[in-house]
């Protein structure tokens, strides 16, 4: 059976791809929503190949059994049985999908300020509280002119994460491409209804009003801050990160 290791590998390997994309929506944890058809494909074609390279091997070895006839058979040389670990890694993957990215990958990131200029920027829509996500919150409390956030009660989802003195942020992983490019966007949580952190990882929607701090476009205007009217624990979505 160890002859089939390579093909057995390639088989798992198209498995795990397909599985988190043709048939749920685990992939939204690594790539955008975009390149779901890339990853459909390039699982039928290692699967494709796993079977095509365990048919040649097969026909292979019959044709050399076949001529070997009266003959006597060399030594059969096989990789080592440690060899077979290799296919433990798409075997987790194919049976234990990783979860996204949570508090720790945002921890580890440094606070950096986009180096943008200070503007107006479009008014909000009517009627509060308005939905936005955590980028276009932080992009209009740090660089702003207009001050439209100003007032306004605004309403966003992420999960929770934990400073070391005592505070809590509400965060989101930004994505570009997919998980391997993520940056950090955080809104400070403060408020009565905030006076209580829930635990790390966990997501949560808060609704509230803007606390303006620091001056626009300076590295005081970051982490941004929000006064919480509401915290109301939610699940995690399908796609737990934002679009750049």
């Amino acid at each position: 059976m160890r002859r089939y290791g390579s093909a057995l590998l390639l088989v798992l390997v198209g498995a795990a791809v397909l599985r988190i994309s043709l048939l749920s929506d685990l992939y939204l944890r690594y790539v955008q929503a975009g390149l779901r058809p890339y990853l459909v494909v390039s699982g039928v074609v290692l699967v494709g190949l796993g079977v095509l390279s365990a048919v040649v091997r097969r026909d292979r070895e019959s044709y050399d059994d076949e001529h070997a006839e009266g003959h006597e058979h060399g030594h059969a040389h096989h990789g080592p049985r440690v060899a077979w670990l290799l296919a433990l890694p798409a075997l987790a993957l194919l049976l234990f999908p990783p979860p996204a990215l949570g508090s720790y990958s945002a921890g580890r990131e440094a606070a950096e300020v986009a180096a943008q200029g200070v503007g107006s920027f479009p008014a909000l829509p009517a009627g509060d509280p308005v939905e936005l996500t955590l980028a276009q919150f932080s992009s209009r409390a740090m660089y702003d002119s207009g001050r439209s956030l100003k007032g306004r009660t605004v309403r966003m989802t992420g999960f929770v994460t934990h400073g070391d003195d005592g505070t809590w942020y509400l965060t989101r992983l930004l994505v570009s491409c997919c998980a391997a490019d993520a940056t950090t966007s955080k809104v400070e949580i403060r408020g009565a209804e905030a006076r209580d952190a829930p635990p790390v990882d966990t997501w949560v929607t808060v609704t509230g009003i803007w606390h303006p701090r620091g001056k626009l476009g300076t590295d005081a205007a970051w982490p941004p801050v929000l006064d919480a009217a509401t915290v109301r624990t939610v699940r995690q979505p399908a796609d737990p990160y934002e679009q750049r």
